[in-house]
Order: structure tokens, then sequence, then C-alpha cells
């Protein structure tokens, strides 16, 4: 079965740092499209950085400048850096891909920025 299971959520000052990883398994082939989401409180579910099948990185404006999205493409593993953390900044970050037409999300994992 594949699945894909995030890791690195927790409580963080604002201003400080976290790292959140992501890594598939169960699947046959290498996943072009992958993504971090997040859920605030209250709000919608919103991208937050992706990778395209052509290898484009987009990001959200509200994380411009301080977050990356980096990948293990062979692994199917994605990375979320994310730095100069604000409070806006919590929420239950997701894994996204998309595979042969398939899409999966990862269980969710809870990012905390206090003040």
């Amino acid at each position: 079965q594949a699945l894909l299971v995030e890791s690195g959520g927790g409580l963080v000052q604002a201003g400080g740092s976290l790292t959140l990883s992501c890594a598939g398994s169960g699947f046959m082939f290498t996943i072009d499209n992958m993504a971090w989401y997040r859920q605030a409180p209250g709000k919608q579910r919103e991208l937050v950085a992706s990778f395209s099948a052509y290898g484009e990185v987009n990001y959200a404006d509200s994380v411009k400048g301080r977050f990356t999205i980096s990948r293990e493409k062979e692994q199917n593993v994605i990375d979320l850096q994310m730095t100069s953390m604000k409070r806006e900044d919590t929420g239950v970050y997701y894994c996204y891909a998309l595979y042969t037409f398939t899409e999966y999300w990862g269980q969710g994992t809870q990012v905390t920025v206090s003040s």
C-alpha cells in the first residue's frame, strides 16, 4: 500500500526554524509531483510549496524567502525547511503526492509557532 509519512513537526518560537520531512513508501516508481500544504484552525487547506513534474518549484507568497522545499527524487522524499517562522505559520502540515493520476495525502504533522 502506497502512503506518505510526515515527520518533524512540533513547537517553535517565533523567529525560529523547523524542518519537516515526508517519505513516500510503497510507490513502484518515482513520484513527479509532490508538495506541502497546511491548514490553520478555521481555515482552508492551502498550498505552501511544491515541485512540479518538470522540476519547477512554487511557493505561497506568505512563505517566499523563508521556506525552502527540497527533494530526493529517487527516494520519493521531500523536505520543507522553515525559517524566520511566524505565528501565522501555525497549522497542520500535510505532504501531498500526485502519482499515476491518484492523489495521496499524509496524515499531517502539527506545527505550532509561539510568540
